[in-house]
């Protein structure tokens, strides 16, 4: 009986427009947390927090209502300085680089896979990386506000509020990003569902959206996604990438 990972080979070498979907999961093997698993950012408690729900910390309400408690919950939890990417990141890339990955949806806002090499990357929650004047619109680089002196990072050219260019609760997605997510999904005949447990919309909807012939589940709880799956990995998502044969 063909096990599982030999099926997976199968399914890549038949598979010509290939997509990943990853979420939080992807990352933590760098040190980064995902949200809701029980190690997760979500259940990490702080004094100064726990009167806040985790979704309000992170969101556009927040912001602008305390932008002071935002931002020091951000400067906390957020820090991605010094981070690099693992192996699952670098093995997308590879697949990217041999042909076999048209690209990938990503909810991180780490910006690693783009550090592991890849080009595709459609960042449908932003990038810390990413900085922005919330007045006069000037950008700023990536450690603009972990840098900035004061509870504000303020914009120099104009005393405006900088914020990083991210999705927060409350907010519409970055339409360019999700026009081509959609794209991609539509177009794929092989989507990989890796890193996420799938609970967050709208980017969740995404997964439902795939009408291709074969999809790929990895992540180390269940998701509702599972049923009807081509094949579903219960297991740590470096181990199962590692797996893929990629020909020479």
């Amino acid at each position: 009986m063909e096990n599982e990972y030999s099926k997976l080979n199968r399914i890549i070498r038949e598979s010509k427009h290939i997509v990943f979907f990853g979420g939080a999961g992807v990352s933590t093997e760098s040190g980064i947390p995902d949200f809701r698993s029980k190690d997760g950012l979500y259940n990490q408690h702080d004094v100064k927090f726990d009167h806040y729900s985790p979704e309000y910390l992170l969101s556009i309400d927040c912001l602008v209502d305390r932008p002071k408690v935002f931002y020091e919950f951000y400067m906390q939890k957020l820090n991605t300085a010094g981070i690099e990417p693992n192996r699952a990141h670098y093995k997308l890339a590879e697949m990217e680089k041999a042909g076999k990955l048209d690209g990938i949806i990503t909810q991180n806002i780490d910006g690693l896979h783009q550090r592991a090499g890849s080009k595709n990357v459609q960042e449908i929650h932003g990038s810390t990386l990413r900085n922005y004047c919330m007045k006069c619109h000037e950008k700023y680089p990536a450690d603009f506000i972990f840098k900035s002196e004061g509870p504000l990072p303020l914009c120099p050219k104009c005393g405006g509020m900088v914020r990083p260019d991210v999705t927060l609760y409350g907010e519409g997605l970055p339409q360019t990003a999700w026009i081509e997510s959609k794209r991609l999904i539509y177009n794929a005949d092989c989507l990989i569902i890796g890193g996420t447990s799938l609970a967050v919309q709208p980017a969740a909807s995404l997964a439902y959206d795939f009408p291709g012939k074969y999809l790929i589940i990895i992540n180390r709880d269940k998701t509702a996604r599972d049923r009807g799956a081509t094949l579903v990995f219960h297991d740590n998502i470096t181990k199962v990438l590692d797996a893929i044969e990629l020909e020479d």
